[in-house]
C-alpha cells in the first residue's frame, strides 16, 4: 500500500460505515427492549430520507444535463440510453424469472392452507386503490409533469428524468452557442453534491431512528411463520447477486465481493433506512471514482432506479407464487407468463422507498386474468414487507452498481486503472 493510501486512513470510529452499523445495532437493541420509546424516533429516519430526497431531483437533472452535453453527440447519448435499457430489461427479466423458479422449487406457501373468504380486503385497501390507477396509460401519462418546474419541485423520477433528458439534448443541439449554460448547470450540481455531503454526516442518526422504529413497531416475533418466506427471499436475491450478478461482474473484469465491500457504506445506509434512494448521488459519485465516465454514470445510475429493480422484480414473482399457494390456487402456464410480463411493467418506477415494492404487487395480483389470487391475500405479508423491503433495496442498489460499470465498459469509457486502484485498495 502506498504512503498516498496510509496517509487518508482514518480511526475506525470516524469511518461512516462503522458509525452507521453501530447506529443500526443501537436502533434493534432499543427497539426490543423499549418498543414504545424506539417508535418515537421514527422522525430521525423520515428526517434523514426527507433531507436526501430534497436533492435528488436537483441533482439528477443536474447530472444528467450535463452528462448529455459533455458527450457533445446526440447519437452517443442514444447508444449509451439503448444499451443501458437493454441490459436492464435482460437482468430484470432473470431476476422475475428466478422469483418464479424458487417459488416452484420452495413452495414457501404450500403449508399455509388459507381460506380466500377468511381474509380482510380492508387491511390492503389503501394499496389495492392506488393499484388500480397503475395501468400502462397511467404509468405513460405519469411520465409528464404538469410544468416543466413541477418536476423537480414534486421530487418525481421519471418526470425528473423526462425533462433532465429534453434539456440535456437541446442545450447539446445549440452547441457553443449554449457552452455557459452547461457550466452553470455543471457548477450547480457540485454545489448540490456538496450539500448532500453535509446530509450523509447525519446517516447515523438516521438509520438509528429508522431501524429503531421498524422493530419497535413491527418486533421480531412479527416474522413468526413467515420467517420461511423472509429467509426464501433474502437467499434468492443473495444467490442473484453472487450467481447472476457476480458472473456479469466477472465478464466485465471485475469482482462482485470486492464491489460490494466497496459499497458498504451505501448497503448500510440503505439497510437502516429501506430505500435506496438515499445513497443515489453518493452512488453516482463512486461509480466515477471507479473509473465509470461522468457521462455514462449520469444517464444510467438514475435511469437504473426506475428500469433496473433486480430486488422488487425477485419479490413480485416470489411474493405473489407465494400468496397462490397460501391460498392453495393453481395457475396455468399462461398465468405464470402474465405475472412475468406484469410485473415487468408494475416494477418501472418502484424505487427503492418502502411500501413502493407492496403496491406493485398489488398491482400484479390485479392484473392477472381470472385470477384465483385475491388482492386481500396481501394481508398476509403486510406485516413482513418492511423487513423485506430492505432487501429489495439492497439488491436494487447493488444491480444498479454494476449495470452502471457493465455498460461504461461495454461503452469503452471505463478507466480500468481506476477500477482496479478502488476495488484492491485496502478497506477502511
Amino acid at each position: 500500500m502506498s504512503a498516498t493510501t496510509a496517509a487518508v486512513r482514518h480511526p475506525w470510529h470516524k469511518l461512516l460505515y462503522v458509525q452507521v452499523l453501530i447506529a443500526i445495532l443501537l436502533g434493534v437493541i432499543l427497539g426490543v427492549v423499549a418498543p414504545e420509546t424506539a417508535k418515537s424516533l421514527k422522525w430521525l429516519g423520515d428526517g434523514f430520507v426527507s433531507l436526501i430526497r430534497m436533492m435528488i431531483a436537483p441533482v439528477i437533472f443536474c447530472t444528467i444535463v450535463h452528462g448529455i452535453a459533455s458527450m457533445g453527440d446526440l447519437s452517443k447519448a442514444g447508444r449509451v440510453g439503448i444499451k443501458a435499457l437493454f441490459y436492464f430489461e435482460v437482468v430484470s427479466t432473470f431476476a422475475l424469472v428466478i422469483g418464479v423458479v424458487v417459488a416452484e422449487l420452495a413452495h414457501p406457501g404450500s403449508s399455509f392452507g388459507v381460506d380466500p373468504r377468511t381474509l380482510n380486503p380492508a387491511a390492503v385497501a389503501t394499496y389495492a386503490t392506488a393499484a388500480a390507477k397503475d395501468s400502462v396509460v397511467s404509468h405513460i401519462l405519469g411520465l409528464i409533469p404538469s410544468t416543466f418546474l413541477n418536476a423537480i419541485v414534486g421530487g418525481d423520477l421519471l418526470q425528473t428524468l423526462l425533462i433532465s433528458v429534453l434539456t440535456g439534448i437541446a442545450v447539446t443541439g445549440l452547441g457553443e452557442y449554449a457552452a455557459p449554460v452547461g457550466h452553470a448547470i455543471d457548477i450547480m450540481g457540485r454545489i448540490f453534491f456538496r450539500i448532500i455531503g453535509m446530509i450523509v454526516k447525519l446517516a447515523p442518526l438516521g438509520a438509528f431512528g429508522a431501524m429503531a422504529f421498524t422493530i419497535g413497531q413491527y418486533g421480531l416475533s412479527s416474522l413468526g411463520n413467515l420467517a420461511g418466506l423472509v429467509a426464501t427471499f433474502y437467499l434468492t436475491s443473495i444467490l442473484f447477486v453472487v450467481v447472476v450478478l457476480g458472473t456479469i461482474a466477472r465478464m466485465a473484469g471485475f469482482s462482485i465481493f470486492r464491489f460490494i465491500a466497496y459499497i458498504k457504506d451505501e448497503l448500510l445506509i440503505v439497510l437502516g433506512t429501506s430505500s435506496s434512494e438515499t445513497v443515489l448521488p453518493q452512488m453516482m459519485t463512486k461509480m466515477e471514482q471507479l473509473g465509470a465516465s461522468r457521462s455514462v454514470v449520469g444517464l444510467v445510475v438514475p435511469t437504473g432506479y426506475s428500469f433496473n429493480l433486480d430486488g422488487t422484480n425477485i419479490y413480485m414473482t416470489l411474493t405473489t407464487l407465494f400468496l397462490a399457494q397460501a391460498v392453495g390456487a393453481h395457475l396455468s402456464f399462461g398465468q405464470y407468463a402474465v405475472i412475468v410480463a406484469v410485473a415487468m411493467l408494475t416494477s418501472k418506477g418502484a424505487s427503492g422507498v418502502t411500501g413502493a415494492g407492496f403496491i406493485t404487487l398489488a398491482a400484479t395480483l390485479a392484473a392477472i386474468p381470472d385470477s384465483p389470487v385475491p388482492v386481500a391475500a396481501m394481508t398476509l405479508v403486510l406485516g413482513i414487507d418492511k423487513f423485506m423491503s430492505e432487501c429489495r433495496a439492497l439488491t436494487n442498489l447493488v444491480g444498479n452498481g454494476v449495470a452502471t460499470i457493465v455498460i461504461s465498459a461495454w461503452e469503452g469509457d471505463l478507466d480500468r486503472a481506476k477500477l482496479k486502484d478502488a476495488l484492491t485498495r485496502r478497506i477502511g
